[in-house]
């Protein structure tokens, strides 16, 4: 199927004299299944939906957010992929110098906190047009929220872009709901109880919306604001309302209300297979001349479920794509990689097949719905729950029914594993270790140091090192382990980091990288980080918020040659 038009000339050639509704992205257009712009747009194509894409327009005038006219619908907004801020700036504040989803790497085609501008030019440009927010910059920030680079508390996005409403999450059921209400001919301000959805609605009206209704309400944007304890406790209440079938959440800003409604629902197996299995090309738009390098990482890659129980405090995925496994089925992952095998330009190699966390396919809380009411963050810390279903013979099933496919020589697993699920069974790990890893593994100790992997809920020391010793026995004498590290979480402190950098030395760990803690927005890690307390359990937290602390903290590893010390 040809791309969703970018230009008036493609929109042109469908006969389409305008668009039902019109996605702007931080993002160079790429048709890919791992590509959230793609995504949502070939979604409401399939809805029988007119859709255009304005992808990385020029935000220093308006004349860009007017190219493709005006949609009969909505425009839906998004920063891309990852946050725009983030995009941007290192740990240490310091301004990247590419950017892996724009074309040839090039730095500088998106502003800083690019929905609120695109909004901005937006309103500026079609007043009357509705708005919906929608992506990772808008899921994370959709209450007040601690933000790194401005080193203060923000209003929720919906405020400070002027937008109608956000979706939250995975957002395709909140976005075709909208765009099924607007085309009834239902008005935007009417619309206010879509799960995966925030609004904000008047003082007046939250009244009239709250008698009878089950709801939490957070302390206010101001309180969060200028007191750090309320900041918490906002943060421990809402931690508790993300998963489905919990309460609405309301939380004052100022003279207006933000209404959270509870997160959508999980996508069943069909409609996995449904949204995986629409024609994406999986190439650039012809528009670009250079390619796009986060395209060529996953160019061959399959995604095979989502979501992560695992609930690392640091980690976004348990407030964007949520604790539940919602998984493909054989059949549309093999389907997938038939068509993969297909394409002149494959050679064989499947460079894997994942999501969040690769073991996580087809395991997940044996409750199924009942997982809503569940108050544990994290299925497998401090121990694994005894209801979580760690059976992962299904990824076993997947790898040998797509090695069957002619043209497929090769299937590894490249988004990472989660040790001590692994260590659950044996013969996952066998086969991942020994047919489906290439040169190295990567896994995500993050820390040696028990007092801080508690605060990053992660599984101890102990548990890493039997998976490494696991490994080895196992492994091919080529092979090793990559490890991943965090420096300057909070409760880290340098002292914590020698002991990590003799911990690697002692085990003959080589390290790929140090990762510099980045505060992401609505995790539990950043409000630690803010308020220097741990929102949960209480209790002081040591921070390190200097730059020449967290430099100091990384290079104590990275610095001592851990680099190229032998592997596995």
């Amino acid at each position: 199927m040809a791309f969703p038009p970018l230009t008036r000339t493609e929109m042109s050639q469908r006969g389409w004299d305008r668009c039902d509704i019109i996605l702007v992205s931080g993002d160079a257009y790429v048709d890919h299944p791992s590509f959230g712009t793609a995504v949502i747009a070939r979604v409401l194509e399939a809805e029988g939906f007119r859709v255009g894409v304005i992808a990385q327009p020029d935000w220093r005038s308006a004349e860009d957010f007017k190219k493709l006219g005006r949609p009969r619908l909505f425009f839906g907004v998004s920063s891309g992929n990852i946050d725009s801020m983030l995009h941007h700036y290192t740990a240490n504040r310091k301004l990247r110098h590419d950017d892996p989803y724009s074309p040839g790497g090039r730095h500088g085609l998106r502003p800083n906190r690019a929905v609120i501008v695109y909004c901005n030019r937006l309103r500026q440009s079609w007043p009357e047009v509705p708005l919906v927010l929608g992506g990772i910059e808008a899921s994370l920030r959709r209450l007040a929220h601690y933000d790194y680079w401005d080193d203060a508390v923000r209003r929720s996005l919906l405020f400070d872009s002027r937008a109608d409403i956000l979706v939250y999450g995975m957002g395709e059921r909140p976005v075709v709901e909208i765009a099924r209400r607007l085309a009834a001919g239902q008005k935007i301000q009417e619309i206010r109880n879509i799960p995966g959805t925030a609004v904000s609605v008047s003082v007046r009206e939250w009244e009239g919306m709250r008698a009878g209704a089950e709801y939490l309400e957070l302390p206010s944007y101001e309180q969060v604001s200028q007191d750090r304890a309320a900041f918490n406790t906002a943060q421990r209440l809402y931690d508790l309302e993300c998963r489905p079938r919990r309460r609405r959440v309301v939380q004052r800003h100022s003279d207006r209300f933000l209404i959270v409604n509870p997160p959508a629902e999980p996508l069943t197996i069909s409609e996995m297979d449904r949204i995986y299995g629409l024609p994406f090309s999986r190439k650039a738009h012809p528009l670009y001349r250079e390619p796009i390098p986060a395209l060529e990482t996953v160019r061959w890659s399959i995604v095979s479920h989502r979501g992560c129980y695992g609930g690392c405090s640091f980690c976004s995925l348990y407030y964007h794509q949520g604790p539940a496994i919602q998984s493909r089925s054989l059949r549309s992952i093999v389907a997938e990689a038939e068509r993969l095998s297909r394409n002149p330009e494959f050679r064989g190699t499947i460079t894997d097949i994942g999501g969040p966390t690769a073991n996580m396919y087809g395991t997940g809380c044996r409750r199924g719905a009942g997982e809503g009411r569940c108050p544990r963050p994290s299925c497998l810390i401090p121990t694994p729950c005894r209801l979580l279903n760690t059976d992962q013979s299904s990824s076993l099933r997947v790898w040998q029914a797509v090695l069957k496919l002619p043209g497929v020589k090769r299937v590894y697993v490249a988004s990472g594993v989660r040790h001590d699920l692994a260590l659950l069974d044996e013969r996952y790990l066998t086969e991942l270790v020994q047919k489906h890893t290439g040169g190295h593994l990567k896994v995500a100790p993050e820390h040696c140091v028990e007092r801080v992997l508690n605060l990053m809920r992660k599984p101890g020391a102990e548990v890493f090192l039997r998976f490494l010793d696991k490994f080895r026995e196992l492994s091919r004498k080529e092979q090793y382990l990559i490890p991943y590290l965090i420096s300057s979480h909070p409760g880290t402190t340098y002292e914590d980091m020698l002991r990590l950098r003799d911990f690697l030395r002692r085990h003959r760990l080589r390290v790929e990288q140090v990762q510099d803690f980045i505060p992401l927005p609505l995790t539990d890690s950043a409000a630690m980080y803010y308020t220097g307390r741990d929102p949960i359990r209480g209790g002081e937290v040591f921070v390190e918020r200097s730059a020449r602390g967290k430099l100091r903290q990384r290079y104590s590893i990275v610095s001592q040659g851990t680099e190229s010390w032998e592997g596995g």
